[in-house]
């Protein structure tokens, strides 16, 4: 197997040191990057305006990775769902996801997950590894080779995997999507989706990056959060509340919570009280989110009524919440269905 380097895991920055210890000008960097990420070539050979022995040399120090998808589903709503074979045979799912007014790509960041939510398929297969910068970045390259009506407005890392815990990779892509020289993409229009791992949101706040963050939080109290997710034994309720507003203080960005409404279990008057205590003067939002079957949990979506019954407790309790329409859920491409696997015996 190659040991190059995938080109698209190097900064701006460490690709002009590159240049320069091969004896090239610095803005043969600028070009490069213009031919990756404006126009989203994937050889050096179709770098035109660069000298064959730049191009000779590129061939021979860096690869580009594969980054095509080996199968794909379209649902009813015109969500699609990519599966890519990783050049080790690890496999991550990622999706496209249009509306009529924005068009949002679900990222990726490792191949499995450690942390096991008991309502989620990502899980389930366990945990691989953490994917590097550029398996990370050509999800988002090839999603924009695929947008039809409305252009690319939205990357949300909430696929495969916890990205907080893949973190140097995931700020190397955000700051490359980010960079005016990289795909000049607006942070705003970026959100990082986490189970609450407290030691790196504190860490994420002080990164100076205007990016959304979104909280995992699916429990009104310790028990009920702690039943259907095992990282609250480890980063508890009270603690991810108070690394929250350090967050949001610090930031002074709106938080979002992600709490899925399960039958009987997180959606119930009982929770929707305790959640407008806990909330109560926090910056943020929380977003409901209604159970996606997932055959290996026995778990059940309310119904309607009651989640709106639930969404509308919230709100006479001050808090700012809105209910998710599921998108792509006839292909398993709904929030929890995504999964990860492996062609490995």
């Amino acid at each position: 197997m190659t040991t190059q380097p995938d080109i698209r895991d190097l900064s701006y920055q460490e690709l002009v040191a590159y240049l320069h210890n091969q004896g090239e000008r610095a803005y043969r960097a600028q070009q490069i990057f213009d031919w990756i990420y404006k126009k989203g070539v994937m050889s050096f050979e179709e770098m035109k305006n660069l000298p064959q022995g730049l191009q000779d040399r590129l061939k021979k120090d860096f690869i580009f990775y594969k980054s095509v998808p080996g199968h794909e589903m379209r649902a009813a709503d015109a969500t699609t769902k990519f599966l890519f074979h990783l050049h080790d045979s690890e496999r991550i799912e990622t999706v496209l996801i249009p509306t009529e007014t924005r068009t949002t790509v679900c990222v990726s960041t490792q191949a499995g997950c450690k942390f096991a939510c008991k309502f989620c398929a990502s899980g389930i297969g366990g945990w691989a590894r953490n994917l590097s910068c550029a398996e990370i970045i050509s999800q988002i390259l090839y999603a924009q080779t695929r947008v039809q009506d409305i252009s690319l407005s939205n990357v949300v890392f909430m696929g495969v995997g916890e990205p907080l815990d893949n973190y140097d990779n995931l700020l190397k892509a955000i700051r490359l999507m980010n960079a005016p020289a990289g795909m000049n993409f607006a942070a705003r229009r970026i959100t990082i989706s986490t189970c609450g791992l407290v030691p790196k949101i504190l860490q994420l706040a002080k990164e100076g990056l205007q990016v959304e963050l979104a909280v995992s939080l699916h429990g009104a109290n310790n028990e009920s959060r702690q039943m259907l997710m095992p990282v609250n034994k480890k980063y508890p309720l009270h603690e991810l509340i108070e690394a929250c507003r350090t967050y949001a203080q610090a930031t002074h960005r709106q938080i979002t919570f992600e709490y899925i409404l399960i039958k009987e279990v997180t959606c119930t008057p009982t929770a929707a009280q305790e959640l407008g205590k806990l909330l109560n003067g926090l910056l943020c939002k929380i977003n409901l989110i209604p159970y996606n079957r997932v055959e290996e949990f026995p778990h059940e979506a309310p119904t309607r009524s009651e989640m709106y019954a639930f969404r509308n407790r919230l709100k006479s309790l001050g808090i700012t919440a809105t209910l998710r329409r599921p998108r792509g859920p006839d292909v398993a491409a709904a929030c929890g269905q995504l999964r990860h696997s492996s062609s490995k015996s």
